[in-house]
């Protein structure tokens, strides 16, 4: 039996006639990301990160519409017992169950202020689905113009096709910022401070409370 190394991990591999391996020590300096520039791998990487944050903001405005709307005397006991399992589960989930998840908390609080609040949902949805591909595409070689497509299959078995640059990974960082700043908005505009900041606004949830 040999013993291939690939990087600091050792795969036991049956001596075969005819057989072959990957020749690791090789291959080019941080493969497989060595063809795209560093200009590329760092606005992907920004863009992931705000797709990141959007999540963990979504989880928030969940918190705080939950937290702060009124319930009855009735209501209260059965509320607080539900309440738990829907922030656990706002921790875990992705981007397009949060979307849910949020859009069913704002629907729900008395005193939303939201008016557009179908077509925020509609573009937090739109925006989960490039979140996957940019999140989970494998990286084709980029053409002359640096531009990548990623390989990607969704579960409607519909390839993505769009060439990606720079430019358009920026372009998407700054939508999804400003859709962060817009879910922000829908807390802080009925009078509360948004979770986890210190802005202005009526604390949501303070301990011992």
């Amino acid at each position: 039996m040999d013993v291939e190394r690939v990087g600091h991990n050792k795969v036991l591999l049956m001596s075969r006639k005819n057989s072959h391996v990957v020749n690791f020590e090789k291959l080019p300096p941080l493969f497989p990301t060595s063809r795209h520039a560093p200009e590329f791998w760092e606005a992907l990487g920004r863009a992931v990160a705000t797709f990141g944050f959007l999540e963990e903001t979504l989880a928030k405005a969940i918190f705080a519409f939950t937290a702060t709307k009124p319930y009855s005397d009735e209501e209260i006991h059965k509320a607080l017992d539900e309440w738990l399992p829907k922030l656990q589960l706002a921790l875990s989930d992705q981007l397009w169950n949060l979307t849910e998840s949020y859009g069913k908390a704002v629907r729900e609080h008395p005193e939303a202020t939201i008016e557009n609040l179908d077509e925020l949902l509609d573009q937090l949805k739109e925006a989960s689905k490039v979140r996957n591909i940019i999140c989970h595409g494998s990286w084709r070689s980029p053409n002359s113009e640096g531009a990548s497509v990623p390989f990607f299959v969704n579960r409607q078995q519909e390839r993505f096709e769009t060439p990606v640059d720079v430019a358009y990974l920026k372009q998407l960082q700054c939508h999804v910022s400003e859709l962060i700043s817009a879910v922000v908005d829908t807390v802080t505009h009925m009078g509360w401070q948004f979770p986890g900041s210190n802005g202005p606004g009526k604390v949501v949830w303070e301990p011992g409370r």
